[in-house]
């Protein structure tokens, strides 16, 4: 380390990577808490002997040695630290006076100081109190991601087959020559390294991604009983909600469900880029349903929530923080939290290069929302504000939502009425003849299997609806 390389950092202040203690007469003891933080989180510098304004206060000479020794001393003592740690101490001249300068890196394992666990955000050091909260520094040093985790006792059989017609269909839109397209389902999960030897048993099972992406209702259950996603509109009933979704399926058959809600909700707003016309809507709020799909902790009960405000969306899903605090284009470190899920997604061309999709949201929100932006918080919450501007207000909204339901019966009376008239009917053929779109039937047939208005006989591929007479 230089002088002046010291000087910068000095520079920047206290922060997330960077701590200064003055230590003018004898060792601050916080500057453990501090190396603990930085073991546990991404690593940072330390300066001792520069005070919280960056005023170079120096070291007394005379016991620079003696705070070395301490210092090599405590990191290795077995009932301050677990598990020590080695670091290299640097003593240095700076303008005249003696510091001591030390990088900390972020280490593959979880460290305690006297028994507790620190961890770092822009504030400082602070201790992790809960289960939750050490459990989950724990995982973010395990090599093994959570979607990693195997299943031994499920396997193909558990898997539900409109979810991998759902992938295909995705793909073939994409790209009509995927590879995929040609694969048997287990070849598919095969080739996205969803089946795994589970390390304790060395049996073979799905793993967690695979469950999630393509689990029956079965498999979900067995593997994440308190797995949901909880879609929300509280525009004029703030206190209960004007409609609700609440999802406990696999994430290829919710992803239609979270657009189809949002497309029921949320005011369109079409926007031309050079050449190409898309909707404003669409393209921020595609990526808030990705960010709470791929970068969601699945170990946590945490319920994952997409609210729908007068003029506000909020998402909370439980995270497992690499920046604590407020997430600008500046700030973002972009980390793939579920990389298996997200290559699943890609295929489909849904998830684009990492970091793309909140660059997106800071790029279109405010030609959405009429020159606000998103506001991102990253804590073991996860959680994103889209603002957006509400095009009707008052009894317009009660008019609107008296038409939308009108509309909605008109639909499903058709779907009715075509039912009725061949059984075997796909959702294309209803899409095309009623004149909404697939998620659109995908809503309404989900609503009226839910109700008992209809049910499905046979499987749900080669089988056929029926109206169920009252």
């Amino acid at each position: 380390m230089t002088p002046e390389k010291l000087k910068a950092i000095i520079s920047q202040g206290e922060g997330t990577e960077v701590e200064l203690k003055e230590s003018k007469d004898s060792l601050a003891r916080k500057v453990y808490e501090s190396i603990c933080a930085f073991l546990n989180r991404r690593g940072g510098h330390v300066v001792l002997g520069v005070d919280n304004d960056r005023n170079v206060v120096g070291i007394n000479p005379s016991i620079v040695q003696e705070q070395l020794d301490q210092l090599a001393k405590d990191m290795n003592n077995p009932q301050l630290f677990k598990p020590t740690y080695y670091l290299n101490f640097e003593p240095m001249d700076l303008d005249g006076k003696k510091v001591i300068y030390f990088y900390v890196p972020e280490s593959t394992q979880g460290h305690s100081y006297k028994g507790v666990f620190y961890d770092r955000n822009q504030d400082g050091d602070f201790e992790l109190r809960s289960t939750e909260q050490i459990a989950n520094l724990f995982i973010r040093k395990s090599k093994l991601k959570t979607e990693d985790r195997v299943y031994p006792m499920l396997g193909m059989k558990d898997l539900d087959e409109e979810a991998f017609d759902e992938l295909r269909r995705g793909i073939r839109i994409e790209n009509s020559q995927h590879p995929w397209l040609n694969l048997s389902n287990e070849e598919i999960i095969r080739s996205a390294e969803l089946l795994a030897v589970d390390p304790e048993t060395g049996k073979e099972g799905l793993t967690l991604a695979a469950i999630l992406l393509f689990g029956n209702s079965h498999a979900i259950t067995t593997a994440l009983p308190a797995y949901r996603i909880d879609l929300l509109c509280r525009v004029n009933n703030t206190e209960l909600y004007d409609d609700r979704e609440l999802l406990s399926c696999n994430l290829l058959k919710a992803y239609p469900i979270m657009m189809a809600f949002i497309k029921k909700h949320l005011p369109e707003q079409p926007y031309i880029e050079g050449i190409q016309r898309f909707s404003l809507r669409d393209t921020i709020l595609r990526e808030v349903v990705l960010n709470m799909i791929i970068h969601r902790e699945y170990s946590s009960a945490y319920p994952t929530t997409f609210t729908i405000y007068r003029d506000t969306i909020v998402t909370e899903n439980w995270n497992i923080p690499y920046v604590y605090g407020h997430i600008d284009l500046q700030t973002m470190r972009p980390h793939r939290k579920n990389p298996k899920i997200a290559k699943v997604f890609s295929q489909m061309g849904i998830v684009e290069e990492l970091g793309s999709g909140m660059r997106k949201m800071f790029k279109y929100t405010p030609l959405y929302a009429n020159g606000k932006e998103p506001v991102i918080e990253e804590q073991d919450v996860y959680r994103i504000e889209i603002p957006y501007i509400p095009t009707l207000q008052g009894s317009d909204i009660d008019t609107t939502q008296k038409t939308t339901q009108k509309t909605t019966q008109k639909t499903t009376q058709k779907i009715l009425e075509q039912i009725k008239l061949n059984p075997y009917i796909s959702r294309e053929e209803l899409a095309e003849v009623c004149g909404v779109t697939t998620d659109g039937i995908k809503y309404n047939i989900r609503k009226l299997r839910e109700s008992g208005v209809i049910k499905r006989v046979g499987p749900d591929k080669g089988g056929h609806w029926e109206v169920v007479e009252k």
